[in-house]
């Protein structure tokens, strides 16, 4: 569909949830873009503030020294699917914030309420001003912070492929290593107290295990479509 024919549709809100290694993100974007929609990645958002505290020598093992600094950093982010661009205080990091010690340390930090609090109100502010609608990626946004989204997805896939995909992404990492890491990401995110990584009872499921990108991509296009239409 071209962004003319987009912009005469009804906005929609589509919520798509779900584990690392699924092929969220990518997805997301492509959907977004096809659609002539918004895209906003939250788990940027969460590893953007974690590079800050990181930066900023904030005691990660303390959560109320977390929760202290939780309104400091200016946060921004871009919404184009082609070029998702985010800053923190000005500064673009878009690359640091997908370093090791990030990731290592970006559950810890978005486990801490006042975090979650900060972060979901930016979120739904985002998703509110997006004009033709928009495609939110992440953990919990069915769930929390777009209850009432039109369209909501859960993508899944087994450990095996999650970790295959994932050391793909960071060139030839140890794939048992990488599944030990993200099973264990996935305990402390669905653990966690607020707002845990979780499917939403409306939810719709989404194996991507022996399913291509471009298969999935059609598939949550079609779910899209369906909505729009029905609107």
């Amino acid at each position: 569909m071209d962004n003319g024919a987009a912009r005469t549709a009804p906005a929609v809100i589509v919520a798509i949830d779900g584990p690392s290694g699924t092929g969220k993100s990518s997805t997301s974007k492509a959907v977004a873009a096809k659609l002539g929609l918004s895209y906003l990645d939250t788990g940027a958002q969460y590893r953007a503030i974690t590079w800050w505290m990181v930066s900023n020598d904030i005691d990660i093992t303390d959560p109320s020294a977390i929760a202290a600094a939780a309104g400091k950093p200016e946060i921004i982010s871009g919404t184009d699917p082609a070029e998702p661009a985010i800053t923190v205080d000005g500064t673009d990091v878009a690359g640091p914030i997908r370093t090791q010690e990030v990731t290592s340390k970006v559950s810890a930090v978005s486990a801490v309420p006042e975090v979650r609090a900060r972060i979901t109100e930016l979120q739904r502010t985002l998703a509110g001003s997006a004009p033709a609608g928009i495609v939110v990626e992440g953990r919990d946004i069915g769930t929390t912070v777009l209850p009432d989204a039109d369209l909501k997805i859960f993508l899944t896939a087994s450990p095996e492929a999650r970790a295959a995909r994932r050391s793909g992404e960071l060139n030839g990492a140890d794939i048992d290593a990488t599944r030990e890491a993200l099973v264990k990401r996935d305990a402390a995110d669905s653990s966690r107290k607020t707002s845990p990584l979780a499917k939403a009872d409306d939810a719709v499921e989404v194996d991507t295990s022996d399913l291509t990108l471009q298969q999935v991509i059609e598939c949550v296009v079609t779910l899209v479509e369906e909505k729009r239409a029905a609107k």
